[in-house]
């Protein structure tokens, strides 16, 4: 299906709740589809590649929304489900989507990687209340469903992924440290800059695993691990960072050829 198409569902299910839209605006398109549904305050997400590669793709928006939910009553700034209509997720004319607060905020500006860093304790120290049910696997899931769909699209050159995936299995227990509630996905595209401050975006990939992985999704690879642990003022080992910014290799360029076929 089109992006069109998922557009005009999102402004039809909306409109079905009394949620006016006429002037839908792209805001991103790539794992997801983001919609603006101006003149509303309201942004749709609809899965775009993620329906592809994820069984339960509802429940990783589910998650989202609960998660931000959750750090929005601790005073957490984050983007907030939508109180305008009920914030789902749905299903629409096949396609699954959410929907959020719309947050103004400047879509070209970046925090420093460091700047990432600094503000990651304190959004831990929330996360570590969160009592919802939340995957173990994290991105082992994704990559193993990523394989799947590949392997059935004919794919070459998927055995040096698998022999990536099966060398860092085999270490994973070793670096499986520190495990807490994450964001999932902390890179500085996820925190929108807004003229209050930064706001956390996007717990769709929320997951109970090793602290390491969210230091090593916010950590510059010119950084050195022990100097990205020294940033973020403690809380995991140089050699688990090390790791899972290895892992984070393998699952970004495994994404990559999913970006390439899909």
């Amino acid at each position: 299906m089109s992006a069109s198409e998922a557009v005009r569902a999102a402004v039809s299910l909306a409109a079905a709740h009394g949620v006016a839209c006429s002037d839908p605006v792209v805001l991103k398109q790539g794992s997801n589809l983001l919609v603006h549904l101006r003149p509303s305050p309201v942004v749709a997400r609809i899965a775009a590649r993620t329906a592809l590669v994820r069984p339960s793709v509802s429940d990783h928006f589910a998650r989202d929304l609960s998660v931000s939910s959750f750090l929005a009553g601790r005073g957490v700034p984050v983007v907030t489900p939508a109180a305008e209509l009920p914030a789902g997720p749905h299903v629409s004319d096949g396609f699954v989507l959410s929907f959020s607060t719309y947050v103004s905020h400047d879509p070209t500006a970046r925090l420093p990687r460091q700047d990432v860093l600094k503000l990651l304790p304190d959004l831990h120290a929330e996360l570590r209340l969160y009592e919802g049910l939340l995957p173990t696997r994290g991105p082992l899931d994704d990559v193993d469903n990523v394989l799947t769909y590949l392997d059935g699209l004919g794919v070459p050159g998927l055995a040096r992924f698998r022999k990536w995936r099966d060398d860092l299995l085999a270490g994973w227990s070793a670096h499986h440290n520190d495990v807490q509630p994450l964001h999932g996905d902390p890179h500085p595209g996820n925190l929108l800059i807004t003229p209050s401050g930064p706001v956390w975006n996007d717990f769709e990939d929320t997951w109970r695993g090793p602290l390491a992985w969210d230091l090593a999704c916010s950590a510059d690879k010119e950084e050195a691990a022990q100097r990205t642990v020294e940033i973020y003022s403690g809380g995991a080992a140089p050699s688990d960072v090390e790791f899972h910014a290895e892992t984070r290799s393998m699952f970004g360029t495994l994404w990559g050829v999913l970006m390439q076929w899909s």
